[in-house]
């Protein structure tokens, strides 16, 4: 048999063998190419539109012992300005920087003024009390209040899980999810998980991010102590794992086939 007639036979006879496995080897090919799916935020969003919403009214959050209170003062009086935020700031050695740490009593030792009762009073009601009582001391006080220890845990499927520090009683979710890299590419938007401290139980909350019904949401603001959780597409994953396996399934195919043609020709020589 010579070796034109042989690979004439081989190929009319396995002729629709052959045309399966090119077929087959097509649309592999042709999956491996498909664009994945993108994460989006808000995706049910009419164009050019506008939400109704209802204004939230959040009530100031009050603080508490052990707080840590990050508080700066400015005046006419820049000498006085820079000995009072140099020298009375108590180094805390927490994770978030060095502030005014309230007490067990409530107070805070600030100077000019001693201890300073806190507790109960919210930031603006303690700056309030603070550009009174400094009054005497320095001309025209301007005192701002932050916390320095409101944080919220990120975790799950980000691109940077961490613990975010809050200076404000409320951030928006979005805010906190840019904080950390944002979304991984295989996050599920439609099913964010938000776990919240309240007095006697903690508020479960399943968040659609794709639904922009959110933006009127009071869950739109993420509180302190909040947990975060972003879930991920488990199915896109088996769908990407399970695809993986067919290429390299497919790839091994063709591999063994060439094989099999170059061990045929070299027999028939």
């Amino acid at each position: 048999m010579t070796k034109p007639f042989f690979y004439s036979y081989f190929f009319i006879k396995h002729k629709q063998i052959i045309s399966y496995l090119f077929v087959f080897i097509v649309i592999i090919f042709t999956q491996s190419c498909t664009a994945p799916k993108n994460t989006t935020y808000f995706n049910k969003l009419v164009r050019d539109t506008i939400i109704q919403t209802n204004l939230i009214k959040f009530p100031e959050v009050a603080i508490q012992k052990n707080d840590l209170l990050g508080i700066s003062v400015s005046s006419l009086n820049t000498e006085l300005d820079d000995k009072f935020n140099k020298t009375t700031i108590i180094k805390s050695g927490s994770q978030f920087g060095d502030g005014f740490l309230v007490n067990e009593n409530g107070s805070i030792n600030i100077h000019f003024l001693g201890f300073v009762q806190v507790e109960g009073l919210t930031r603006n009601q303690l700056r309030e009390k603070l550009e009174k009582e400094l009054t005497p001391f320095l001309k025209e006080p301007i005192v701002t209040v932050q916390f320095l220890n409101k944080k919220v845990t990120v975790m799950g499927e980000v691109k940077t899980p961490q613990v975010v520090l809050l200076t404000e009683e409320y951030t928006p979710l979005i805010d906190v999810l840019v904080k950390c890299g944002d979304l991984g590419k295989d996050a599920f938007v439609n099913d964010v998980i938000v776990i919240r401290d309240s007095i006697n139980f903690k508020q479960v909350k399943h968040l659609n991010l794709e639904d922009h019904t959110l933006l009127s949401s009071s869950w739109y603001y993420v509180k302190p102590n909040d947990v975060v959780y972003v879930k991920s597409d488990l199915s896109r994953t088996y769908k990407e794992e399970r695809l993986r396996s067919i290429q390299i399934l497919a790839s091994l195919g063709v591999s063994v086939f060439s094989l099999i043609i170059i061990i045929i020709n070299a027999l028939i020589k």
